[in-house]
């Protein structure tokens, strides 16, 4: 049986990338991660062996989020062996996948993302909190241009986050926080590479706004909107200056307060 005392942090889509950067430097913060992955469970595994090789501890949880039972299945195990959740890094995400159905990208960005808030906050201790992980292109969708690819990403994920901040008032009485990530593109993830395949010219226009942050960078303020006191709905962003300076932000009720953090 794990320690079930220790502060416990589940991060999703963290085999690779962001997410296992997030991982990686949540436990090293002192968290019990878990380390959600989809298929490749070498990869999460991997993950987990580099947090205990450091010291960590972690363990690899399967679940495809776009999957409900799936993700009850994991929920489950989370409640059953651990007992409790301290914080929720909602990171996965996707929609530029060859052959996914034409709906695909909203039920992975939004409603699994509300699935997964509702079925873990049962077992939330208080003070807990709820972290969205988001783009720039998604954050500001309407007010900046989106590369024709990434739009499905991008209004879906929108969509996301503002179901999530809807949600809020709820949260709050159940003393749980929600906090938003947003950055510029993120060099080395997965998305800028199929976005330098597929429309390779938008990932040239981001790049000569400026250097695009890394992915240490971001999940650096990932983990700093983990882990810091915060206001409910306070949303960090990481690089993108252009998209800070020139669009108009307008904040949701209740109106959070934003943090600029990062490169850019």
């Amino acid at each position: 049986m794990v320690e079930k005392a220790k502060r416990t942090a589940l991060v999703t889509g963290a085999s690779r990338g962001i997410g296992a950067e997030v991982a990686l430097q949540l436990a090293s913060a002192g968290y019990l991660v878990l380390v959600n992955y989809r298929e490749k469970r070498a990869r999460a595994e991997k993950v987990v062996s580099e947090i205990e090789s450091a010291g960590g501890k972690a363990l690899a949880l399967q679940a495809d989020l776009a999957d409900v039972r799936s993700v009850e299945a994991m929920v489950a195990l989370v409640a059953d062996r651990l007992g409790h959740l301290d914080l929720v890094v909602l990171n996965a995400s996707g929609g530029l996948e060859l052959g996914a159905a034409s709906d695909y990208a909203m039920q992975l960005n939004r409603d699994a993302q509300l699935t997964l808030t509702e079925l873990v906050r049962p077992i939330m201790r208080p003070s807990g909190r709820i972290v969205f992980v988001t783009s720039h292109q998604a954050h500001f969708v309407g007010q900046q241009p989106v590369p024709r690819d990434y739009e499905p990403i991008a209004l879906s994920k929108r969509a996301g986050e503002d179901a999530l901040r809807a949600l809020i008032p709820d949260l709050r009485r159940q003393r749980i926080d929600l906090a938003v990530v947003s950055g510029d593109m993120i060099d080395g993830t997965i998305i800028v590479r199929l976005l330098e395949r597929r429309n390779p010219e938008a990932v040239t226009a981001r790049r000569e706004q400026g250097v695009l942050p890394t992915i240490e960078e971001f999940a650096q303020v990932v983990v700093q909107a983990s882990t810091t006191a915060i206001e409910s709905g306070q949303t960090f962003y990481v690089g993108g200056a252009d998209y800070l300076q020139y669009s108009k932000i307008e904040s949701p009720a209740p109106a959070p307060r934003r943090t600029r953090f990062g490169a850019g």
